[in-house]
């Protein structure tokens, strides 16, 4: 079994990827492997153009070959689990997730919606408003998609600003390891 990860946040070793580590560290505790991709370390993904490549050559990837995205898609396809992180911007999630999210929903749906019945959730770092929707816009990848969202003891939030700060949010980072739990039970309830 395999959970990966993505950090969607501009800030590479941030409130996001603390949140994400948080919950995959309690994934990895219950022997499943793990991996967190820190999309701050790879050139930006671009949205989906709406060419429908992907439908027609049902190759596993997106005819754009310019950026990462069909390694992170790779990945993807070959994990149990997923989680997508991302900070709140302008009560959204940063436009390299929501690329993310374009083309993976696409190319997945073209290629037999392969992420059917994979487990999916998401992860938000908060400064103060907005987290509520910045989840939301993951979980309609997750729901259209066929994919089981496991729960956890709060919406998936931690609240923090600057890189660190999240730490201060006992609730936020309890919410993410009890996440990492209820993710990893469920993973091998289902195998």
């Amino acid at each position: 079994m395999r959970v990966v990860g993505f950090n969607g946040s501009g800030r590479k070793d941030g409130n996001t990827n603390i949140l994400l580590k948080s919950a995959l560290d309690e994934i990895q505790a219950e022997g499943i492997e793990t991996r967190l991709i820190q999309m701050a370390d790879h050139p930006p993904i671009q949205g989906c153009i709406a060419c429908f490549q992907c439908m027609q050559r049902k190759n596993m990837k997106c005819a754009i070959e310019t950026d990462p995205f069909n390694d992170y898609f790779s990945e993807i396809s070959e994990a149990d689990g997923i989680l997508l992180g991302s900070p709140v911007y302008f009560s959204d999630i940063t436009a390299g997730l929501k690329a993310l999210i374009e083309r993976c929903g696409l190319v997945a749906r073209a290629n037999g919606n392969i992420l059917r019945r994979k487990l999916g959730a998401g992860v938000i770092a908060v400064r103060r408003a907005g987290s509520n929707h910045a989840l939301a816009s993951i979980n309609y990848l997750f729901l259209i998609s066929e994919m089981i969202i496991p729960g956890s003891s709060y919406w998936n939030v931690g609240i923090g600003r600057e890189p660190g700060e999240v730490l201060n949010d006992a609730e936020g980072i309890q919410t993410m390891k009890t996440l990492g739990k209820n993710m990893a039970w469920l993973l091998k309830k289902i195998q």
